[in-house]
This record gives structure tokens, sequence and C-alpha cells, in this order.
């Protein structure tokens, strides 16, 4: 098919991923578009899009690839959906935290292991998609998934503040990671700001603002040779 490719998007904080696919589809006049892996509409960063019949055949290769974030989390404060959109369920009163005991927690958090999906996410469980449980107040049990944790550094700490770098495998929830990270610290965090800087190969120096696109330039940007 003419015209169908990837295109790279730098998606803002603020747009659902599926908000970017209809201002796509509006642009192109293609409705076959597809993406592989959400964003949160908090989040922002790199978003893959298939443009067409053939490029959303490709679609699970780079969806199963691996991803790569920046993470702010905050320290002390625990909210029901684990990042800055959800309701601030726990406050802690907290010391400081030393540098080596970060490094130190972070080191227990790579590798393969299991992660309990957060129930605010998309993820269906016997046909139900768990955030509109959620949001009905139910807490159904998650069984852990298996994923993969390649790098995570600490890239900058202004307590409460700390900023994380993660590669990690599909399917890994940088929120349950945040979560899970204040636990073991004993303190409590939530994630407050997400970027993804990449998807496989396709990083945000590939990436387009989705707000220069126009039905006259956006196959100037279309990737076709995957």
């Amino acid at each position: 098919m003419k015209n169908s490719g990837f295109l790279v998007v730098n998606k803002p904080v603020g747009p659902t991923s599926h908000d970017i696919v209809n201002q796509l589809r509006k642009i192109t006049g293609i409705k076959k578009i597809g993406h592989a892996g959400t964003l949160d509409p908090f989040a922002g960063g790199v978003l893959v899009l298939a443009i067409g019949r053939n490029a959303t055949k490709q679609i699970d290769k780079i969806v199963k690839t691996q991803k790569k974030y920046k993470a702010q989390i905050c320290l002390g404060v625990v909210t029901d959906t684990h990042d800055s959109t959800g309701k601030i369920i726990e406050e802690n009163k907290i010391e400081f935290i030393t540098r080596k005991k970060i490094k130190k927690v972070l080191k227990n958090f790579q590798g393969r292991q299991k992660q309990i999906p957060p129930m605010f996410s998309a993820k269906k469980i016997k046909g139900e998609k768990l955030y509109n449980l959620a949001r009905q107040g139910k807490i159904v049990e998650r069984e852990p998934v298996e994923i993969e944790v390649y790098e995570l550094k600490l890239k900058n700490y202004d307590f409460p503040g700390v900023e994380i770098e993660i590669i990690c495998s599909s399917g890994t929830y940088i929120r349950s990671l945040a979560y899970d990270i204040g636990q073991e610290l004993e303190c409590g965090a939530y994630l407050k700001e997400l970027q993804r800087t990449a998807v496989g190969d396709y990083t945000l120096k590939n990436a387009v603002n989705p707000e220069i696109l126009t039905s006259q330039n956006w196959t100037e940007y279309l990737i076709t040779n995957t």
C-alpha cells in the first residue's frame, strides 16, 4: 500500500495515545493506524505509529522490543494510581535517604523479575479492563507478570525527587516500579513524570512533534524501510 509505514511521534503530555492516532487519521485520511505501546496521558515521548495495513501487520514485532524511559519519582508519598494523576493515600515524614542507599535498592530491581500490574491499567481480567474496575472501587487479584529490567540508573537526586533511567522489556509498568522502589526504601513513592526516550531502535532523535504534521507534509516523516 502506498503511504504505508511508521511515524515516530514525540507525544506531548496531555493527550492519550489514542488521541494521537485519531489526529493522524484526520491528517492522513487513513483509518488503519495503530501504535506500538500505550503512553499514559501524563507521560510523553516516543510513540511509534503504524500507518496503513502493511505497517499495522508488523506492529506486534515493534511492541515486543525493549523500551527506554526517563522517570521522576517522588519519595514519601503514595497515590492510588502509583502516579501523579491519582489520589494521595499515604504521606510519610521521611529523613534524608542517601544516594548510596538508593543505588543499592535500584540494583535489586535489575534483571528478570515478577511484577504485579497496577489496578489503574488497561490490562484485562475476565474481559474487563482493570482501570474500569478500579474506578468502581474494586480491587481484584492480579497475577504477577515476568518482566526484565536491563538497566536501571540513578541520573539525578534532589531529595525527595529521584530521577532514574530505565531500559526494560515490553510490558513493564514504570508506575509499579516506582511504587515498588518506594516500598523497598520503606518510605513510599509515586511516579511524578515519565518520558519514553526509545522504543527498540526508534528514539527521540527520530521523533516528530505531532503539532507540525499536516496533510501536505506527513509523508516526509514516514519510515518505510522497516
